[in-house]
Order: structure tokens, then C-alpha cells, then sequence
């Protein structure tokens, strides 16, 4: 199987305008679609010409307390942070600018060997890393772990590692495939 890219990802907003002005406006990426009723809003922003990012606006939704980027976190939580590819240094430079000119607080260039990424937070609370990679390390044809004691599932390496999980042993008919309406 292979995939292509992540088509979206789904956010949550209590504030429709706020997310608009912040994600398209300041930050640049496209509004592309968007449909409401009933009480919540769905919109789309196109992150690049297959990967878009969506926000749900749920009435009483508030914005999450502000997590560090990485920094580890006792409790519930679903994920750290999202991280954007930019095309070059001076695109992750211009961003922090454009952040900072806005009022949104903006971490310093980090070195990560393989990227150089700058921190900050979108208006729902939500941790955003912008980042471009560096010349020579290409991470995807020459897959790295720099880990002084790795698990072992990773060390069996980059690819995925058959007889892990049961075979499929009985695919849905295709009489039996549905869509379903929104």
C-alpha cells in the first residue's frame, strides 16, 4: 500500500474567525472549502497542493493550555505538536517575523541535524513547528535511528515488517461497500 501524504488533519476551533484570519491570512495557506450546519462548522485550509488542514468549530469549544513543544506531559493527551515543511531558510525566517509581528510568541531557530525549525502556537493553543530541511540529510532514502538503546522494533529497520498483525481473512465484499453521506 501507499500513501499520499495525510489528506488532513482535523482540528478543533471556538473561534471560526480567529482560525480563518490566523491560518490563511497571517500564515498564508489557502481556504479552499468549508460547510456548516447545526451548530459546528467544518472548513479546509490547503496546506499544500495534497495535504490540507482542517478545523471543526464546536460552540463551547475552548482553546487548549499551551504545552512546550516535546517537553514530556503527565495525563491525557493526544499529540505534541504539528509540523510544517517550508522551502527554505528564509521561508521558516519569514514566518517567525510575520508570528512575532502579530503578537505570537516565536522560539528561536532550532538545529535538529536533519531540520532547522522555529515554535509557536496558532489562537486555539495549538503547538506548530514551521521547518525546512537541511542540504544532505534526506531522512526518507537514507532512513536514520540515533537512539543509544532502541526498542527493537526499531531496529528491524525502516521498512514494514510482515506476520506482525493477522492477515485480513475475510475482505468486505464488494456488495457490502457503502458510502455513507456526510
Amino acid at each position: 500500500m501507499k500513501f499520499k501524504g495525510i489528506n488532513h488533519l482535523a482540528m478543533v476551533t471556538g473561534d471560526m474567525d480567529a482560525t480563518i484570519r490566523f491560518w490563511r491570512d497571517l500564515i498564508g495557506m489557502r481556504l479552499i472549502n468549508g460547510f456548516g450546519k447545526d451548530g459546528f462548522r467544518h472548513y479546509f485550509f490547503e496546506i499544500d497542493e495534497k495535504n490540507t488542514l482542517a478545523f471543526f468549530e464546536w460552540n463551547g469549544a475552548q482553546a487548549v493550555e499551551q504545552k512546550d513543544h516535546g517537553v514530556p506531559f503527565k495525563g491525557p493527551i493526544v499529540f505534541d505538536h504539528i509540523a510544517f515543511g517550508v522551502e527554505s531558510n528564509e521561508a521558516a525566517w519569514q514566518l517567525k517575523d510575520k508570528l512575532e509581528a502579530a503578537g505570537f510568541e516565536c522560539s528561536g531557530m532550532i538545529d535538529h541535524g536533519f531540520i532547522h525549525s522555529i515554535y509557536s502556537f496558532d489562537p486555539n493553543g495549538i503547538p506548530i513547528e514551521f521547518c525546512y530541511e537541511v542540504g544532505g540529510h534526506d531522512i526518507r532514502k537514507n532512513p536514520v535511528i540515533r537512539d543509544d538503546a532502541p526498542l527493537a522494533s526499531a531496529a528491524e529497520g525502516a521498512e514494514p515488517q510482515p506476520g506482525k498483525w493477522p492477515e485480513v481473512t475475510r475482505p468486505t465484499p464488494v456488495e457490502e461497500r457503502h458510502i455513507i453521506s456526510s
